[in-house]
């Protein structure tokens, strides 16, 4: 590890501004938090404050880097294995939406997952990108979607020599990730790049049991939320980039693009500084967090009701290796659906859980986790089992996945149709949708704008309302509507 990973650039930067204590006269106006609400800057701390700045000449400007953000980025980039990288504040999601639109021009295609999260969807508008989908194996057990197999890739490139970019999930929101290498290795054949949503994957570049990391797979591009699991601040994140079939300085003005000029330097330096600590103490602190989850599994596999797979997902042909840190708890025997017993540990224990679907609930063990945290849900676990636990089949309706949609035209001129009205569900059956409807979390599409609607669509997306999940992407609140196009 090189010394330079040591270094702050850009926090060290703000602190030594800091200490010259200067009188400001530009943005932002709480100046320095003297303009901020009390009980806010009392529970905050002054300090925050100090360095809650702008693009102010000595701090150099995310949108031109040329001096310590510059030097941050360049630091981030020799750690994680990228050409370059660049500093997101706006989340993955933006970044996800440059990867796409760097590469993407209108009537293009792209080979996509269908669990792909909500952003890709708004860079597919707004690139006029045509998707070609891949529908990745059910897993009928935990009725969750697991990940796309290389056989699919060669058979989706055979099928469409055109497309321009292959978009890959690594991990997916469950932990489960494909054969990375190999899809890398398939696309190069077809000189075409391949772009990563990595949002759950920030500590692949530190630990062998760990799956590889996109960028040491040799993905061109990949979208890294640093803050989900790598420990900085919500909303920064990270773009890496290798520059064999993409041109940093075109990702940049796309970047730009996509950026707003109010850049938060509060999250820039969380994201300097999180980079040295996982450059010095990464490993040691995923050691540990392993530990736990493995200890965490090992446990709830011995509550009665409860399962919580590791390697028995392998069984499934889809299932290249799982990320051990996601802890899905399959309900297998319980009075209750996932979502209610999310309901349920929030209100009896505290316990808040990444995610829940009809079946499941997902935790997530991360370098913030001891010891204490993990008995706290354990204990919260062994009560959810003593209340809802039956030792007849679990009472809760499994509802079927419905096939992929017929594309009938681009998302792009479906959302900007102008012959659209809005239905009640159960007459839109064999329109065209011009919206989108998704569960969020983890925001993965049940309809998308210019697909097809089928009665099974419809009951899926009535079965999942009536369980209490968070359907939601229609203008109607209730989603008891939607917009087609007539």
């Amino acid at each position: 590890m090189s010394n330079q990973q040591a270094n702050t650039p850009l926090f060290t930067t703000l602190l030594n501004h800091a200490k010259k204590q200067p009188v400001p006269f530009h943005i932002p106006g709480h100046k320095k938090g003297k303009g901020v609400d009390p009980e806010f800057r009392a529970f905050i701390g002054s300090a925050a404050f100090q360095i809650d700045l702008i693009n102010i000449s000595p701090l150099d400007d995310l949108h031109h880097p040329q001096a310590t953000i510059q030097e941050a980025q360049e630091l981030a980039a020799h750690l994680f294995h990228a050409d370059h990288t660049f500093f997101s504040v706006q989340g993955t999601s933006t970044a996800i939406m440059t990867m796409i639109l760097s590469i993407c021009k209108p009537g293009d295609k792209i080979i996509v997952p269908r669990n792909i999260h909500k952003s890709v969807l708004s860079a597919l508008i707004l690139a006029d990108a045509i998707p070609i989908f891949i529908q990745a194996e059910i897993d009928k057990e935990l009725l969750i979607s697991h990940n796309i197999t290389t056989e699919q890739v060669e058979q989706t490139l055979k099928q469409h020599p055109d497309a321009k970019a292959i978009l890959l999930i690594h991990p997916t929101y469950y932990g489960v990730v494909c054969n990375i290498v190999e899809v890398v290795k398939m696309a190069q054949q077809y000189h075409i790049p391949v772009l990563v949503d990595e949002a759950h994957g920030a500590l692949f570049s530190f630990h062998k049991d760990l799956p590889i990391s996109a960028m040491e797979a040799g993905a061109d591009l990949a979208a890294t939320s640093l803050h989900k699991l790598g420990g900085s601040l919500t909303q920064s994140s990270l773009l890496n980039l290798k520059q064999t079939r993409v041109n940093p300085q075109h990702v940049q003005s796309i970047f730009n693009m996509m950026t707003t000029t109010s850049t938060s330097y509060l999250l820039l330096a969380s994201l300097d500084t999180q980079r040295r600590y996982l450059a010095l103490y990464g490993r040691q602190s995923i050691d540990q967090t392993l530990q736990l989850a493995k200890y965490a599994r090992d446990e709830i596999n011995q509550i009665p009701g409860l399962y919580c797979p590791d390697e028995q997902l392998y069984e499934y042909h889809s299932v290249h290796q799982v990320d051990p840190t996601k802890l899905i708890i399959h309900l297998e025997q319980m009075e209750i659906t996932g979502h209610e017993a999310e309901i349920w540990l929030r209100q009896k224990h505290r316990i808040e859980v990444e995610l829940s679907d009809l079946h499941n609930i997902l935790c997530i063990i991360s370098i913030g986790d001891d010891q204490e945290s993990i008995n706290q849900l354990l204990f919260a676990l062994r009560d959810l089992s003593s209340h809802f636990y039956q030792q007849s089949q679990n009472r809760v309706q499994h509802i079927t996945i419905p096939d992929l949609p017929e594309l009938v035209m681009s998302p792009r001129e479906a959302f900007y149709h102008t012959q659209v009205r809005s239905l009640p569900l159960e007459q839109s059956i064999h329109y065209v949708s011009a919206e989108s409807i998704t569960i969020y979390p983890p925001g993965i599409p049940i309809l998308l704008p210019g697909e097809r609607i089928t009665r099974e669509h419809i009951l899926y997306i009535k079965e999942n309302l009536e369980a209490g999940l968070p359907v939601q992407g229609t203008l109607d609140p209730e989603v008891t509507t939607i917009r087609v196009i007539y």
